[in-house]
């Protein structure tokens, strides 16, 4: 139901994608917007995503079987829109004149890496990677699901605010990062994999907590001995 409303939502932004693309290429977008939407650029973006991965893998070691799972949610949300790229191209908004219609926007089926980087707008590939980020981390830790939407949100802002997207690309970013996000929470044989080594690093943290445990046990245990077989002060 999200991807298809999200694929609505881009097929209505075509009708502002080329005013709304235009405003932000001549720099009109608040200077304060600007900044805010390029700190948040890196949740998009890979080496932003392996940050967080890692921060996880160190922080959270209960879940650090859980980031195969955060890698193919976010990375290959990312990846996927790379592969629409390959089908349709599309130039980006800063290489665009603005002197025709949207439809002047879309070039011809199947470019493959012939239209180079300028024509590799649709769709963002940062707005997959961030809301299949999103959707990783809010089913990892809930409470914090409105902060990670929020963040994909801003991810958006920021490819539209350079002028590397338009609207409706954004939009079908972020239907592709749902879709592969969802993939791998939903589809059985999927998820089964990936809870197969969640649990296996689950297990492996439980052993190492209880060998710390019974060490901390013996120590306490020769440190009591030790002190009952001292002879009492004279």
């Amino acid at each position: 139901m999200v991807p298809l409303l999200l694929v609505v939502a881009a097929a209505v932004a075509l009708t502002v994608d080329c005013p709304l693309a235009h405003w932000c290429v001549e720099k009109n977008c608040p200077r304060l917007f600007g900044r805010l939407f390029g700190v948040c650029e890196p949740f998009g973006n890979g080496l932003g995503v392996l940050v967080i991965v890692l921060t996880v893998y160190v922080l959270d070691p209960r879940r650090r079987g859980a980031v195969w799972r955060l890698l193919a949610m976010s990375l290959g949300a990312g990846l996927a829109a790379d592969a629409v790229k390959m089908v349709i191209a599309r130039v980006r908004p800063h290489d665009f004149s603005f002197q025709g219609s949207v439809q002047d926007t879309f070039g011809r089926w199947l470019p493959f890496i012939g239209a180079g980087s300028g024509g590799q707008s649709f769709p963002s590939a940062h707005t997959a990677t961030a809301v299949g980020l999103a959707v990783a981390l809010s089913a990892l830790y809930p409470r914090g699901h409105r902060l990670f939407a929020a963040l994909a949100v801003l991810v958006a802002c920021q490819r539209i605010e350079v002028g590397a997207h338009f609207l409706s690309d954004a939009l079908c970013g972020a239907a592709v990062g749902w879709i592969v996000a969802r993939a791998c929470l939903d589809i059985e044989w999927l998820a089964a994999r990936f809870e197969r080594l969640e649990r296996r690093y689950e297990g492996h943290f439980e052993w190492a907590a209880e060998s710390a445990v019974a060490v901390e046990n013996d120590r306490s245990s020769l440190a009591a001995a030790e002190e009952e077989s001292r002879p009492p002060a004279a």
